[in-house]
């Protein structure tokens, strides 16, 4: 269809994001006057352009009759229903040149199973999905799956039928207000559920003429009403661009391997897609995935990007050359800028919020924009309309600093009674990534787990030459054995049963200073216990008795004997007995209340429980992990520094219990990584005569301490696959706020898992129910195989970022 210039526009809707098109389209010299229906405060004053009320933006045979009378010969339908609807076939039925999809086009955004169902068909990345008409199956779906999920109402919901449930009982609900309540009508006719993903997301605007893409900057939303991304959903609190998440090749990447395979998937599906295609994304850990179309601009992404393109790229030839097929004949030029955009709503919303309040706008610099959405200009007074009321967009060369501080500028401008705005618009691009902050380690920390292998093996030899009868003084082990048949204790008829006794000592190291910033005592001393009965138990002993040390430079009872109340609770845990200790006060040796402790475990065992059994394990054999409890008792040091740099207090909200259903938010960082240390010994005792090698996972985790159960010369190595577990939440938080590399987060801390056992593959699901029975965590996390490398190696690491 022949498009004649000059464009007399007919734009219809009456949002922020058609107020932006109005005042980009203004500007061109190819556009003669812009009508809009039904428009809004900030379109009635805008150059070229007229507003019309009384026309409705639904009744598309009377829009045909307003076209006709104002000679429009081009319509630009702003939101999704006149799309959806068929508002551009019906103008181009009538002669009438439009922008946008057809109505079968626009079902990439009408309907959601519609997309969901082209996506998997084009083998377009997306999250994992089922759609459902009947609410039974849906709930019996639900049942089935153990991932998080997301519903959608497949149909139009206005913006609100997307419900994350973060329980399955919410889940349950979402299900029932949705297809039975129906809360969003026909729209919930039939729904989508599909998985949850998780990552950063992000909005890419790309013109199409059904072949060509020409793809403006990713932008990133903020939907939530709160700050820090907390609250109700909205249409969109703000929105800045480009992203420092969209690097060249991710955007190169979304490109090519999303967006052009859709223009291409339409046109093979004869459906060929012109206009405006948003695409929602999410940056996962494993390449960006489709989260949904849109068929039309956003709000606010589009008053986020327009100001971005260069005064001499022209949006009403884009828009042109994209209905008439040819692209690539124009240029789309953007600024080498940061956009940011701030949106101001009544107070109230997103639920009731008053309408009719007067407003004063003042005129805004020329890098400000004021883009109104839910306004009114009634004889020269300006109104509320609206709960998304007004925004203020800016631009800045210099950073995306400049241009968040002079939109937050451009908010001074407007006043009405109520208003709200959130106040961290593009929180997320000022948090340290891993290009701006340093990637700290433990050796930074002021740990080197290099220099204490380095410091074990000069002192091995010195540690040999005390071997006796019995104990053959080798270090490097979990703990230590005298043979009492070899010693001389038993009688040789005896020798074949004679108990070994196996000895281990350890302290708690700096989580000591977390309890003493914390005030809190009565955990570290169970921490002291576990560490020691736990390295006694992976030799295949049985912890009999305790002793304890606590040194001071002046002793607080209180403190002393919370310590210790701690130490016997974790004996009675361990089933052994605490049968001495020493404390030592020793003015001037430390620094005003502060403490040491330490601490020796002997438990006995009978030969044929010794472990490792070096030659029973072979390739194939399985590992089991054990959950542990949090971060137990190494790496604090790393901790440490992690929280001081990001300026967390101990007795603030521990920001990964947030991300826990057994913890409440209330939790302080303190009381969390006080959380004790994990006693193992009751399960692993149940199933130890089936065990062919146990490990405990401390200081330099899993790389570090599983070898030490391996046979010598490497006959196997362990391979584990750190997918098969989900890393918990605080270590997910101390890698992201540290910018610890995967590697380096499993050389330091446990990572969720406190306890490896080897078992033969027949033996290994007997063995992890029973340890299921006895109350652990049980994963089954990887296999020995035949050696050669390196003694642990560690699959799939990439899923922890």
């Amino acid at each position: 269809m022949g498009i004649k210039y000059p464009l007399r526009v007919l734009l219809i809707g009456n949002g922020g994001r058609e107020h932006a098109i109005a005042w980009r389209l203004s500007q061109s010299p190819l556009v003669e006057s812009i009508t809009a229906v039904p428009g809004n405060g900030g379109t009635a004053i805008c150059p070229k352009t007229t507003n019309n009320t009384v026309v409705s933006a639904e009744d598309f045979p009377a829009l045909l009759d307003l076209a006709r009378k104002n000679n429009i010969n081009y319509v630009v339908p702003g939101p999704e229903a006149p799309l959806v609807a068929g508002a551009v076939d019906f103008f181009e039925d009538a002669g009438i040149a439009s922008f946008g999809p057809s109505a079968e086009a626009a079902r990439m955004e009408g309907s959601k199973t519609f997309s969901k169902d082209f996506m998997r068909k084009h083998r377009i990345p997306t999250a994992a999905y089922e759609n459902f008409t009947d609410y039974n199956k849906a709930r019996a779906y639900l049942d089935s799956v153990q991932h998080n999920v997301v519903i959608k109402a497949s149909g139009l919901a206005a913006g609100k039928g997307v419900l994350i449930p973060q329980t399955k009982e919410e889940a349950y609900k979402a299900l029932e207000d949705v297809m039975l309540k129906r809360e969003f009508g026909s729209a919930g006719d039939e729904i989508v559920i599909e998985e949850f993903l998780t990552g950063d997301e992000l909005s890419v605007l790309t013109f199409s003429d059904g072949h060509i893409i020409k793809s403006l900057p990713p932008a990133q939303d903020h939907k939530r009403i709160g700050e820090g991304d907390t609250g109700l959903n909205t249409g969109g609190m703000g929105c800045y661009a480009p992203t420092n998440l969209a690097t060249p090749e991710l955007v190169a990447q979304i490109d090519r391997e999303i967006i052009q395979p859709t223009i291409d998937g339409m046109r093979k599906d004869e459906i060929p897609f012109k206009g405006v295609l948003f695409t929602g994304l999410m940056i996962t850990a494993s390449g960006p995935k489709v989260l949904e179309y849109n068929v039309r601009f956003g709000d606010p992404e589009t008053q986020t990007v327009l100001p971005l393109l260069s005064e001499d790229t022209d949006l009403a030839k884009i828009m042109v050359a994209c209905s008439q097929g040819h692209l690539d004949s124009v240029s789309v030029k953007v600024e080498p800028k940061f956009s940011a955009t701030v949106v101001v709503a009544a107070g109230g919303y997103p639920e009731s919020y008053a309408k009719g309040d007067e407003m004063t706008v003042s005129t805004p610099p020329a890098d400000i924009n004021i883009f109104h959405a839910g306004t009114k200009l009634t004889d020269n007074i300006l109104k509320t309309a609206g709960g998304r009321v007004i925004a203020a967009s800016a631009t800045a060369a210099e950073s995306l600093r400049a241009a968040v501080d002079r939109a937050y500028e451009g908010v001074k401008l407007i006043q009405f009674k109520g208003m709200y705005y959130r106040k961290d618009i593009a929180h997320r691009a000022f948090k340290p990534t891993g290009q701006t902050k340093e990637a700290l380690t433990y050796a930074q920390s002021g740990v080197s787990i290099d220099a204490g292998n380095q410091f074990v093996e000069r002192i091995r030899k010195a540690v040999r030459s005390t071997a006796r009868p019995g104990a053959d003084a080798e270090i490097g082990g979990f703990g230590g054995e005298v043979d009492l048949a070899k010693a001389g204790y038993c009688s040789a008829a005896a020798n074949a049963e004679a108990p070994i006794l196996v000895g281990a000592i350890d302290g708690v190291g700096t989580k000591l200073m977390v309890a003493q910033a914390v005030g809190d005592h009565s955990t570290v001393g169970i921490d002291l216990v576990a560490m020691n009965v736990n390295d006694l138990v992976v030799q295949g002993a049985e912890p009999l008795m305790f002793l304890d040390y606590f040194g001071c430079s002046r002793l607080e009872g209180a403190t002393a004997a919370s310590f210790v109340e701690g130490v016997a609770a974790g004996c009675r845990a361990a089933g052994c007995a605490l049968v001495g200790g020493e404390t030592a006060e020793m003015p001037g040796m430390y620094r005003d209340d502060d403490y040491d402790a330490a601490g020796a475990a002997i438990g006995a065992m009978l030969p044929a429980n010794r472990l490792p059994a070096h030659d029973k394990m072979a390739p194939g054999d399985v590992l089991l992990g054990l959950a542990s409890a949090g971060v137990h008792s190494n790496g604090f040091s790393l901790v440490r520094r992690i929280l001081a740099r990001e300026n967390v207090a101990y007795d603030a909200p521990a920001p990964w219990e947030a991300q826990t259903e057994t913890k409440t938010k209330t939790t302080t960082v303190g009381r969390s990584l006080l959380t004790p240390t994990r006693i193992y010994v009751r399960p692993v005792l149940s199933v130890l005569p089936r065990l062919k090698g146990l490990a405990h996972i401390t200081g330099g985790g899993l790389v570090e301490n599983v070898p030490r159960m391996l046979p010598p010369g490497g006959r196997v190595a362990a391979e584990i696959d750190v997918a098969t577990w989900d890393l918990p939440p605080v270590f997910r938080w101390l890698k992201r706020a540290g910018n610890v590399d995967a590697a380096e987060l499993a050389r330091t801390f446990n990572v969720g898992v406190g306890m490896v056992a080897a078992v033969a593959a027949a033996d290994a699901d007997d063995v992890a129910a029973r340890l299921r029975e006895a109350g652990e965590t049980v994963y089954v996390i990887g296999r020995l195989v035949e050696g050669g490398g390196e003694g642990c190696v560690l699959r799939n690491l990439e899923s922890w970022d």
